[in-house]
């Protein structure tokens, strides 16, 4: 096989979706710190998802709008910095196909070299042993190859071995990675998606197929003739189990999403399940998905009646038809709109209240364990009625997602101010003067987040050792932002032992957000204990209400 079309490209891409997806939680469990929280799987997953979509409802596919589903729907539904990285690799990948009929060794080399270039410029600071290593020695090898064969499949082999190589190699370029036991996991998800590509290629991929059932999506997609809909509603929730989300679980429920509908996505992580599929039936699908928890996010849409609007009302009928009222209130909206606000991100309800009472304008929903895309990022903004409105991540691993938001965005200036704790976001924001302009207003947020220390408690999910510090499954381990400072078996032992490491001289304020799983009892022990060691200090106890960390503290 010397070249590939467009259908080969489809049909190799919705491969390596599928791939990745079967494979997500083993690349979580690669989690350089053993916490409850490994995503990189799933970040990737949702990720690569999002541009399966488009790909999926590309009809007579040609490598231009193949091009354009793939790009865009990967950097839209960017989450986390693996996800952000995968996305620029498509992208800088697509942008190579675009202008071919066919992909053959050579052209696929020279798509390889511009997206490891494209996704390395889109890091401040690429670190190698990562998973842009990994692409950087899937494009050098590409290249190499493309000299020596002209046969595709026997191209990827060679550059999947490659690859393989790379990442075995990833510990001995990052010392954390040694000490931990594992190969990089957003390398690993990369490799993953290759083996997904080769299994299309050689037709060893039976159940991913453009028009029948697929592990990523089933069903087709939606047309623009409604018609032809098969399924009407377009049916989004995520839930909150109150207990575990297991494989069975997972498989029984598809199954039954797939019995109501298609173009099924059932994405689950410790105990949240994203959901979505197209059905005639979403309160069915609801009731279905109360029987594993709380339901949060819904969202429906009439697809049918979307198709007929758009198939019989044109851009200048809706515009015409709008009554004066209605254009009166836009104008005010926009002759109101301030000048600056900022938006965060933000995991559990009693943060979001404190942000919301600092005078956010916009607050999204997640954290470590579901990090927002970079789409969610967009949504989110266009709600905030400012010209110029700052972005708090709260977290180091949606920063590169809210910058490529602020790349994306076209109607409003996004400023990343790049927090990577809640602390950090709170210090920010005590610095915001929604008077001044937004030139003012960046360089005081961002001199703010220098001033603050912060840290954070959970427990161990697997044995290991980290920063010297050895850790055994179900300690409570504590973080702080120098790294992993203590693993102990007791809770406020591990916040004490932190909270030394950040109090110096200077320190006056130690401000303690207990999360969901920890009683107003508790929090007011450990406040007291807290107290205790420093009797000096103004002890500051909040509820967070945030998932996965027993605790979250800033000391200023």
């Amino acid at each position: 096989m010397k070249t590939i079309d467009a259908a080969m490209v489809q049909r190799m891409f919705l491969s390596g979706a599928a791939m990745l997806d079967s494979q997500k939680e083993k690349i979580n469990d690669l989690n350089v710190f053993p916490v409850p929280d490994g995503d990189t799987g799933t970040n990737m997953t949702l990720t690569i998802l999002s541009a399966a979509d488009e790909v999926r409802a590309v009809n007579d596919p040609d490598m231009e709008k193949l091009a354009k589903a793939i790009s865009g729907g990967s950097l839209k539904g960017a989450r986390g910095n693996s996800g952000v990285i995968f996305s620029q690799l498509c992208r800088g990948f697509s942008k190579e196909m675009q202008d071919c009929k066919t992909l053959s060794v050579k052209t696929i080399a020279k798509a390889a070299q511009r997206a490891a270039e494209t996704a390395y410029k889109a890091v401040m600071k690429p670190k190698e042993g990562t998973i842009l290593t990994v692409a950087k020695g899937i494009s050098e090898k590409a290249l190499e190859v493309s000299g020596e064969t002209d046969d595709v499949t026997e191209a990827l082999r060679i550059i999947i071995k490659h690859a393989e190589y790379v990442l075995s190699k990833t510990p001995d370029m990052l010392p954390v990675l040694k000490e931990a036991g594992v190969v990089d996991s957003g390398g690993q998800g990369l490799v993953c998606v290759l083996h997904g590509f080769l299994e299309a290629l050689t037709g060893e991929s039976a159940d991913i197929s453009i028009d029948g059932k697929a592990k990523v999506f089933t069903g087709a997609a939606p047309a623009v003739d409604s018609s032809e809909i098969t399924f009407g509603y377009c049916t989004e929730f995520i839930i909150k189990t109150d207990r575990e989300f297991t494989e069975e679980d997972e498989a029984s429920f598809k199954e039954y999403l797939g019995s109501m509908g298609d173009s099924v996505v059932c994405v689950a992580l410790d105990n949240i399940v994203k959901v979505h599929v197209h059905t005639n039936h979403p309160g069915e699908v609801f009731e279905k998905g109360l029987t594993y928890g709380q339901l949060t996010k819904m969202k429906v849409d009439n697809m049918r009646e979307e198709a007929e609007n758009n198939t019989l009302v044109s851009n200048d009928d809706v515009l015409s038809a709008r009554s004066s009222e209605e254009k009166a209130k836009e104008e005010k909206l926009l002759a109101d709109m301030k000048e600056v606000s900022f938006l965060a991100v933000v995991p559990g309800s009693g943060l979001a209240g404190i942000f919301e009472d600092m005078g956010a304008g916009g607050i999204i929903e997640g954290g470590q364990t579901m990090n927002p895309s970079t789409k969610d990022i967009l949504d989110a903004a266009e709600k905030v009625n400012a010209k110029n409105i700052f972005i708090l991540p709260n977290n180091s691993n949606i920063i590169l997602a809210a910058s490529q938001a602020a790349e994306l965005s076209e109607d409003k200036n996004l400023i990343v101010i790049p927090t990577k704790t809640i602390p950090q976001g709170i210090s920010a924001v005590v610095s915001f003067d929604p008077t001044a302009d937004a030139d003012t207003n960046k360089e005081a947020m961002t001199e703010a987040v220098a001033f603050v220390k912060s840290g954070q408690v959970t427990y161990a999910v697997r044995d290991t050792s980290i920063d010297g510090v050895e850790v055994k499954q179900g300690d409570y381990i504590a973080i702080d932002d120098t790294g992993l400072v203590a693993s102990v078996d007791n809770i406020h032992e591990a916040v004490l032992t932190m909270i030394k490491g950040m109090a110096d001289s200077d320190s006056e304020l130690i401000t303690v957000y207990y999360g969901e799983d920890v009683s107003e009892e508790e929090a007011g022990i450990m406040e007291k204990k807290i107290q205790e060691q420093y009797p000096d200090y103004d002890i500051q106890l909040l509820s967070g209400g945030q998932p996965v960390y027993y605790y979250i503290i800033s000391v200023e």
